[in-house]
């Protein structure tokens, strides 16, 4: 008999509004302790003790508009926001600091959230959703250099860029970008180049989150539909469809593979959060806490597979903490 699903280990309050992003950081002094930064509507991006299950503190950035991504850059000292005022914030919270150090005007509408490489130490690729509305602009930081601007082929209606996914196969090879578009089709891009490799038409909605497996070139997608997308990438770097899983209930906020490539967690608008096996899809539980959508999941990287979280942030203002498959 298969297990009932858990519940959560603890639920943190106190955001005042719905949580649109979540982001661990586990690189800290204290291995066991991972440091949690969540993003949400009332502009505030919070950092979290996951000790005591309070708030440490709140950054005020983005002029009290949504904040819907959070990232860190190599540390939990480095920050990265992005929020509804078109604005990407740089932080630097060393030593108490809670101030903006730098930022980005993206002078982009949307709410496509940019995505981070570190493609040399200190140094990273940044790719964003950019003025014009089909077009994603690549910058390296912290120098904000453009590194190139990505517009589809004349013709290609694909609307606009709704989710980007920045990676290379090692360190040191070409990055390339992976981006869902509100036609449905997921592209390849290569950066160097600024043209599409393949396109692949996945779904029949806009996509609305992406995740990528660089070692298995296999990634997955979901929309507002019932379908759950996964589809690969051959060694001529072209776009397959490898499967399609029908979910029980349609749209899809978030997805995010666990970085030891096991499990991989859906956020879903029925107020669930689906867990999966990465190898074949298998469905393998269904957490059940929510009282309104779920907006994002998170896996933390504790490199002690026992420690391993993870967070959920909805649109009822509450962030659920897992731990679930734990044992390898």
């Amino acid at each position: 008999m298969a297990l009932p699903p858990p519940d959560p280990q603890f639920v943190l309050r106190g955001t005042g509004a719905a949580v649109h992003t979540l982001h661990f950081s586990c690189g800290s002094q204290e291995p066991d302790v991972p440091v949690l930064f969540s993003g949400s509507e009332n502009g505030f991006v919070h950092v979290w003790n996951l000790k005591t299950h309070r708030v440490d503190t709140a950054l005020d950035g983005h002029g009290r508009k949504s904040v819907y991504c959070v990232e860190t850059m190599g540390g939990k000292n480095r920050l990265l926001s992005q929020g509804r005022d078109q604005r990407i914030c740089l932080w630097d919270l060393a030593e108490g600091r809670t101030s903006v150090t730098d930022s980005v005007f993206t002078e982009n509408v949307g709410f496509c959230r940019c995505s981070l490489l570190e493609v040399a130490a200190g140094r990273w690729l940044m790719a964003m959703a950019a003025k014009a509305l089909d077009e994603v602009q690549v910058l390296e930081l912290p120098s904000k250099t453009s590194v190139c601007t990505l517009k589809p082929a004349v013709g290609a209606k694909l609307g606009m860029p709704m989710c980007l996914k920045l990676w290379q196969l090692s360190c040191g090879s070409q990055p390339l970008l992976l981006a869902g578009y509100e036609d449905g089709s997921v592209v390849l891009w290569n950066l160097s180049m600024g043209k599409a490799l393949s396109q692949l038409a996945c779904h029949q909605e806009p996509v609305m989150s992406l995740d990528f497996d660089s070692e298995k070139a296999k990634g997955i997608s979901g929309s507002s539909e019932k379908v759950l997308s996964i589809w690969s990438l051959n060694e001529q770097q072209n776009l397959q469809v490898y499967k399609t899983h029908k979910l029980v209930n349609a749209g899809i906020s978030d997805i995010t593979i666990r970085p030891d490539k096991k499990i991989l967690a859906t956020a879903g608008w029925d107020h669930r959060i689906r867990i999966f096996g990465w190898k074949k899809l298998k469905p393998l539980a269904v957490l059940d806490y929510h009282t309104a959508t779920v907006h994002c999941v998170s896996f933390s990287d504790h490199k002690n597979p026992t420690e391993r979280l993870l967070a959920a942030g909805s649109k009822d203002h509450r962030i659920s903490i897992w731990s679930i498959y734990t044992q390898t």
